[in-house]
């Protein structure tokens, strides 16, 4: 196996490139199936199987979301330190491929689960301490799963591509597009075979089919090792960035340098495995942090120690890190907004005509196949017609920068809570034209497609807001931390499911009335207010937008000077987007 030793890392050159993505995308699809299959329609299952009250059911779902989506860090942390990317991965998959398994048994051993309910008088036995500590440990395992896969597939896909190659560097941004497109595909799969095979088959096949297809992931993935350009870890970035802000903090007291960047300690060697594609540049923001760069009379510039005295690429990796915040923050409350659609707006289609011909109805979990069909057609459409005609006008090969990308996903976003609001109201009307409104088991005669535009829209901003979000983390983020880039996708998605789950609890709570009433009634919708649930949403998200423009509008992109090349040249790389908000 041919290698590359550039300054002191191992970068399997002749490795990657196109030829490995079927084996990564195969991987991507079956581990999507798997865990799409399993958690979309889940809130029915934990109210139809497991018979928990439908607030309770969606904190659940969200509580488990949250910290799904927050282990990435540890998984991250793993690759980037000391295991790798690939290694991540395979690991990742089989503990993701245990608590698969364990939660199908609990399917279908019927004491891991409460008795049917009791059709005269409709009282149903909530499960017990121990079917739910089943449940749970089955949501732990799969979450420590997803902790080393989410992370790590992402920039193992996009470490196939070599950006010192101009060619490949496009390649790099397609790659997202494609990737999005191909998780997008499986769940929509996901949302419709799967989900029928759980609603009129039953829960055994409905949970062991997703097993089945975790396990097809593990072997395409493995199976393509051969082929893949390997990047070595380069220890942990986490450390690092510590002993930064240990070394500034140390060094408070000392005068700051006058003459800028260029009176800064600097060691190519001690930063070369960690900026193989270019070293970071000095900047003039958050200069307290440069202090730790200062080289005081204490210090051996020879043999340093990290904890006293770090490099400008060191500063740099942790100043970028910071500058990166606030764009991360502003991703959280379009997860919030995305995440009712697998809860309260299921519950809506549960009550709405669902039928397409006489014994065939859709299932209520199979309506976010809107999502994913909106979600896969405005990625074809952008890649295909918009990127070309943009680029005309703003000259960059991605056509428009992944800010502009994430703000126009922003703006779809509110209008998909904001029509959520009044289809609502549609809703309970029919219902009240009917007599329905305190008959919530009674299936109310209007279509369930009048709840299609507000799961498009959502499809859209997705489209818009989470690629342009994972590509702003992967292009932004320093070169050593690449397993931690997609790592803070996820975790905004985590805040956004936290955020859901306070929101809810807080609007349940103090919604609630004398006589009964609530927002958001535990046993019927058709007496709630969920529409004020979501124009309260629209209005947070009102807010959030003026927030992100002002963020975008400030924002500093990361300077990278890139190492010599061939024909003995250095170029800039990162400044290029500078303006283009």
């Amino acid at each position: 196996m041919e290698s590359m030793n550039q300054k002191g890392k191992n970068v399997q050159k002749k490795k990657g490139g196109i030829v490995t993505m079927p084996f990564i995308f195969a991987n991507e699809i079956c581990e999507k199936l798997a865990v799409v299959g399993f958690s979309t329609n889940m809130i029915s299952y934990l109210t139809t199987q497991l018979h928990l009250p439908l607030t309770k059911a969606a904190n659940t779902l969200t509580n488990f979301g949250g910290t799904a989506a927050m282990t990435p860090l540890l998984g991250a942390f793993i690759a980037d330190a000391f295991a790798g990317r690939f290694w991540t991965i395979t690991a990742a998959s089989i503990i993701y491929q245990i608590g698969m398994i364990s939660l199908t048994i609990s399917a279908v051993v019927p004491k891991l689960r409460p008795p049917t309910c009791d059709g005269k008088t409709r009282t149903c036995e909530e499960a017990d301490s121990g079917q739910l500590a089943v449940l749970y440990v089955s949501l732990l395992l799969t979450a420590l799963g997803s902790g080393g896969i989410r992370p790590c597939v992402v920039s193992f896909g996009a470490d196939q591509f070599d950006e010192n190659d101009p060619e490949q560097k496009t390649a790099t941004w397609k790659f997202f597009n494609w990737y999005y497109f191909c998780m997008g595909a499986s769940i929509l799969v996901a949302n419709t075979v799967i989900v029928y095979v759980q609603d009129n088959v039953g829960w055994g096949w409905g949970l062991g089919i997703p097993a089945i297809a975790m396990a097809l992931s593990v072997v395409a993935f493995v199976f393509g090792y051969p082929l893949y350009r390997v990047v070595d870890p380069a220890g942990s970035p986490f450390t690092r960035l510590v002993q930064v802000a240990a070394a500034a903090w140390r060094k408070r007291k000392v005068a700051g340098c006058d003459g800028g960047g260029a009176l800064l300690y600097e060691n190519e060697s001690i930063d070369a495995p960690i900026s193989v594609g270019g070293k970071l540049v000095h900047t003039d923001s958050m200069k307290f942090l440069d202090k730790a760069a200062i080289v005081t009379e204490k210090d051996n510039p020879k043999s340093p120690n990290p904890w006293h005295l770090s490099t400008v690429h060191r500063v740099e990796e942790l100043k970028t890190l910071i500058r990166m915040g606030p764009i991360w923050a502003a991703g959280i409350l379009l997860i919030t907004a995305a995440a009712q659609q697998n809860t309260f707006s299921l519950q809506q289609a549960k009550s709405m005509n669902r039928r397409l011909t006489g014994n065939f109805q859709i299932p209520p979990a199979s309506m976010s196949v809107f999502t994913q069909i909106s979600m896969l057609s405005t990625i074809l459409l952008y890649d295909r017609i918009f990127v070309p005609i943009a680029r005309k006008f703003t000259g960059l090969d991605r056509g428009i920068s992944f800010l502009t990308r994430i703000g126009i996903g922003f703006v779809i976003s509110l209008l998909a809570t904001l029509a959520a609001g009044f289809i609502e109201l549609r809703r309970k009307s029919s219902a009240g034209t009917h007599g329905l409104l305190d008959r919530p088991h009674e299936t109310i005669p209007i279509s369930v497609f009048w709840l299609a535009p507000q799961y498009c829209l959502h499809g859209m901003a997705e489209a818009f807001m989470s690629i342009g979000h994972l590509e702003f983390f992967y292009d932004q983020a320093p070169e050593s931390m690449r397993s931690t880039a997609p790592a803070l996708f996820w975790l905004s998605i985590s805040a956004g499911s936290y955020t859901s789950t306070l929101l809810i609890t807080l609007v349940h709570k103090y919604s609630a009335r004398p006589d009964g009433s609530n927002w958001l009634p535990d046993d019927n919708l058709n007496r709630g207010k969920l529409e004020y649930l979501y124009w309260l949403i629209t209005l947070l998200q009102f807010l959030n937008l003026i927030y992100y423009v002002m963020c975008a509008k400030f924002y500093t992109f990361k300077p990278v000077q890139v190492r010599e090349s061939d024909d003995g040249r250095q170029k800039e790389d990162g400044v290029e987007l500078t303006g283009h908000v």
